[in-house]
């Protein structure tokens, strides 16, 4: 008791007594991730201010064994932000490494911290005539930090790529407590191995980012949206094909959603006409942006559209006619995983498949999870362009909530074993966590894990960050 009372007592001398969350009451937040799955126990939460508190702290915590879960926006789905229960630790939350160090436009790099809100770099970028491109629903409280952890991708990754390939440096703190400051500029830098490609995706797990240095890009004169209903998921592998032959570099999203999902926004949904009601499975929601002026770009996706009902692929259309159409399309989009908690119990596949493969998965993992349990529904959604699916499923009344719950494991079975028969991955931009953790070593070869174990221990001894999660 004494111990852990001196322990205390040294991290308020470090960040000051207000910034050291002791009480039930200010720790809650902290402790519960955005999925509510996952809820854990910590001996205090720490709130430092720049990257040598976080130093302090992280090597105060080395010299005392007591381990460290980092924290961003705490906006995560697989408890990898989230301390366990009876677990001797900390939470370092980053959400006070909030500013951003530097806007170089003649090399097209924003440096920031890592507890920037996704939202406020994105309006930082725009203010300064340039576009950062990462988008996904979560950006109002997400945090670039965490974007780096789980190596996040959202709805412009066709175009753009996920947090790795727009991250050029890094500064982060070790688990020993020192600090590697990697925030170059470079778009090439060859000169050994690539540091920062072992922290991105790491979930925290071999130490924590305080800043990065990443892409920006040219704002495009024109975006042009569309929400289209398609005939079948291979259609829609079709037109994708079809929008790269007629505009690859400006085709920046590729959306697909089933009307299941569509339909649970749809009430509060404008500008979508007659697609609450179509006789279609799947629509699309796809966005051309351009360097060209907006005539020109909108008549380059009414001549994609206009081939693509010629073959049959889709059936209806509607394209946005001003900015605030097409945010009234995304919203559609971004309101769905919200939406489908009304159906109850919702368990969430975050997946990876080769786009050849996509509509064959659908089809043939819809009749094995039918005849599983037939009083389940699929909601999907997702990055198609990439390959990514959020591949959900819900009870079909809400009041089968437990009966879906207790088929949880046998459900995410037959689903990841799909996946890897689609030769796919189970997790595409959520990360590992807790969630993924006891599963990893089955979808992964010896090999694989052995040298991520190794990984983890040479940089890692003590096994103090973020222990428990991915590994």
């Amino acid at each position: 008791m004494e111990k852990a009372k001196n322990f205390i007592e040294q991290c308020q001398e470090i960040i000051g007594t207000e910034y050291v969350y002791l009480s039930d009451a200010d720790k809650s937040p902290f402790l519960t991730d955005w999925s509510k799955r996952f809820t854990g126990e910590a001996l205090a939460v720490l709130r430092p201010k720049n990257t040598n508190e976080v130093a302090a702290l992280v090597a105060l915590c080395h010299s005392e064994n007591i381990a460290i879960v980092p924290q961003g926006g705490n906006t995560g789905l697989c408890g990898g932000a989230t301390p366990s229960k009876n677990s001797h630790c900390v939470v370092i939350s980053t959400s006070r490494l909030n500013h951003i160090r530097e806007l170089d436009l003649e090399n097209s790099t924003i440096t920031l911290d890592a507890g920037v809100v996704l939202m406020n770099a994105q309006e930082a970028a725009v203010k300064a005539g340039k576009l950062f491109p990462l988008s996904l629903a979560a950006e109002g409280s997400c945090t670039i930090g965490g974007n780096l952890s789980t190596n996040a991708g959202g709805v412009q990754v066709l175009r753009y790529g996920n947090m790795r390939d727009l991250c050029l440096g890094i500064e982060l703190v070790t688990p020993t407590g020192e600090i590697f400051n990697g925030l170059r500029g470079l778009r090439k830098d060859n000169t050994g191995y690539s540091l920062k490609d072992l922290y991105i995706g790491a979930e925290g797990s071999l130490g924590i980012i305080t800043a990065a240095t990443l892409k920006l890009y040219p704002l495009p004169k024109s975006k042009v949206t569309a929400l289209v209903s398609i005939q079948s998921v291979r259609a829609g592998i079709q037109l994708i094909d079809l929008a790269r032959e007629s505009s690859n570099a400006d085709l920046t999203a590729f959306e697909l959603i089933s009307t299941r999902a569509l339909r649970l926004v749809a009430k509060r949904a404008k500008n979508i006409g007659s697609f609450s009601s179509t006789e279609s499975d799947w629509v699309v929601l796809l966005e051309f942006s351009s360097m060209e002026a907006e005539n020109i770009n909108r008549e380059r996706l009414e001549n994609l559209l206009g081939r693509a009902l010629e073959l049959e692929l889709i059936s209806d259309a509607v394209i946005a006619n001003s900015i605030q159409q097409s945010k009234d399309l995304w919203s559609i989009r971004e309101g769905i995983p919200e939406a489908q908690f009304e159906l109850g119990t919702v368990i969430k596949h975050d997946i990876s498949l080769p786009i050849s493969q996509i509509a064959s998965f659908v089809e043939a993992t819809e009749v094995k999870l039918q005849q599983l349990w037939p009083k389940m529904q699929t909601i999907i959604f997702g990055h198609v362009g990439d390959g990514n699916l959020h591949y959900n499923l819900a009870p079909l009344s809400p009041n089968l909530s437990n009966d879906i719950e207790e088929r949880r494991n046998s459900i995410n079975q037959l689903v990841h074993d799909q996946v890897y028969a689609h030769l796919g991955s189970f997790s595409a931009e959520h990360g590992i966590g807790q969630s993924k953790r006891d599963e990893l070593p089955l979808r992964k070869s010896n090999v694989e894990m052995e040298l991520m174990r190794s990984i983890k221990k040479a940089l890692d001894p003590k096994n103090i960050m973020n222990p428990g999660k991915v590994l």
